[in-house]
């Protein structure tokens, strides 16, 4: 099952059981939340309400005005107990009432949350009601919405952010491309909804990328700060530490000797950017040789982020006097395959989890992750609860996975102190010979190509 269905099935789920729910939803607006709100209300009775960045009355005031326009009624009082009294199906069944943005009221408005819970006491509407909040502002509901909700906490039944579409969902979207070319599309764009929409699938990636990124008229073109200016004050500071992150400076020693901040400064605006989903940072597995593992490092983690600080921020001066293809051809051409390996391994740790999911794994999986040591790396480790291990090796870039890099597997492998039950070798274009005879000797290891992915 996809997210986003399993997305709907859990509110389903909710919307199907006795009495009335208050559900919290989160994340941002690109990631679909029209289309899941859409999904999810087609064929039952909703009201709905955006609410803008107003003030407390003039908030109260417009969603009196809605109530009045879809009910047909006048209201005398100005308050939310009003409004939710005069909220109904029409019938026996359950409404579903969503308030979209809704920090922008609780944040100036704690009545409004009294009311909330009012309605879903029975206290305004008799009838069955499913109430849904939604904010896009990520970094609010991570760090500060349950302080801001603290005495309502308890009557919350769910909450759930709504995260960017799986791989398989890009392929679905994308029927005509090959798995390659998605893969391609995933590196740049990730698996945000509204940006799939808007990719002419018709189309090479370097088209896309030209017209899309790299043209002023462009959808996508100044995005990047669009998203970080929305939340995060001090951009020039955020700016700096995104460029030096996609240049390659993932420890915070790093960071300091190239952007000058403070160790402290640099601690605390890492932190803002991991609640904002922008940064994660990366844990090696845990194995035996830990002390061969890097520590303290830093990623971009939001892949459209990532995309544009490593190809497009630092060349801006370029970007606004040449044109988009020969922009692409000199900046983006030549690095974009190395670039992708971090996503094709993404893509292959997906595939193991829909395997696992349908038990066709030789193991179990009970944990999952990748090692980075100081000597080299292993992408993906799979452990089941008795830690027998399969280990995999993933290669987008070069021609050909050959026997030398699994060579150097098996080094990392001594350094993490690793042994493995099981091997899954993926490689997105073909095998040496040399390898096809190690693997036709040996049944533990798998060979998994671009179109089994």
């Amino acid at each position: 099952m996809t997210e986003r269905k399993a997305q709907i099935k859990r509110l389903e789920e909710l919307y199907q059981q006795d009495g009335n729910q208050l559900v919290i939803l989160y994340g941002r607006r690109e990631n679909g939340i029209r289309e899941l709100l859409q999904d999810f209300c087609k064929e039952k009775k909703s009201f709905y309400y955006y609410a803008p960045e107003v003030s407390a009355k003039a908030q109260q005031q417009r969603m009196i005005r809605e109530v009045e326009k879809q009910y047909d009624v006048s209201l005398s009082e100005e308050s939310y107990d009003s409004c939710f009294s005069r909220v109904k199906s029409g019938d026996a069944s359950k409404l579903v009432l969503i308030i979209d943005e809704f920090e922008h009221i609780v944040k100036k408005d704690q009545q409004f949350m009294e009311s909330i819970l009012k309605l879903k006491q029975h206290k305004l509407y008799p009838g069955p009601v499913m109430i849904l909040l939604y904010t896009s502002a990520v970094a609010w509901a991570q760090q500060n919405m349950f302080k801001t909700l603290e005495k309502y906490k308890k009557k919350i039944d769910a909450t759930e952010q709504l995260s960017e579409l799986k791989f398989v969902e890009m392929v679905q979207s994308f029927p005509d491309y090959t798995v390659s070319q998605s893969v391609e599309v995933y590196g740049v764009i990730g698996g945000v909804q509204e940006y799939m929409e808007k990719w002419d699938e018709s189309r090479d990636i370097r088209y896309n990328i030209c017209k899309h990124i790299l043209s002023p008229d462009g959808f996508l073109f100044g995005e990047a700060e669009r998203i970080i200016s929305k939340e995060l004050r001090e951009f020039s500071v955020y700016n700096t530490i995104l460029e030096a992150l996609a240049s390659g400076k993932r420890k915070l020693n790093d960071l300091y000797q190239e952007t000058g901040f403070s160790r402290a400064k640099i601690s605390v605006y890492l932190k803002n950017l991991m609640a904002f989903d922008m940064v994660e940072k990366v844990t090696s597995f845990e194995t035996g040789g830990w002390e061969n593992a890097q520590k303290g490092l830093y990623q971009i983690k939001d892949t459209f982020i990532n995309f544009w600080f490593k190809f497009v921020y630092p060349h801006l001066s370029d970007l606004y006097r040449m044109e988009p293809e020969k922009f692409y051809d000199t900046y983006i051409a030549n690095g974009l395959e190395e670039y992708l390996n971090r996503y094709f391994v993404k893509v292959c740790a997906e595939y193991l989890e829909l395997m696992n999911q349908v038990h066709k794994l030789p193991l179990q999986m009970h944990k999952m992750g990748t090692w980075i040591g100081k000597q080299g790396h292993i992408d993906i480790i799979v452990q089941n609860e008795v830690r027998e291990n399969l280990i995999c090796l993933c290669n987008w870039s070069e021609p050909e996975m050959t026997f030398e890099m699994c060579q150097k597997l098996f080094q990392s492998m001594e350094q993490a102190k690793l042994a493995a039950n099981y091997y899954y070798l993926f490689s997105a274009k073909s095998f040496d010979e040399k390898l096809r005879k190690m693997v036709s000797a040996d049944k533990r290891i798998l060979l998994v190509d671009m179109n089994q992915l």
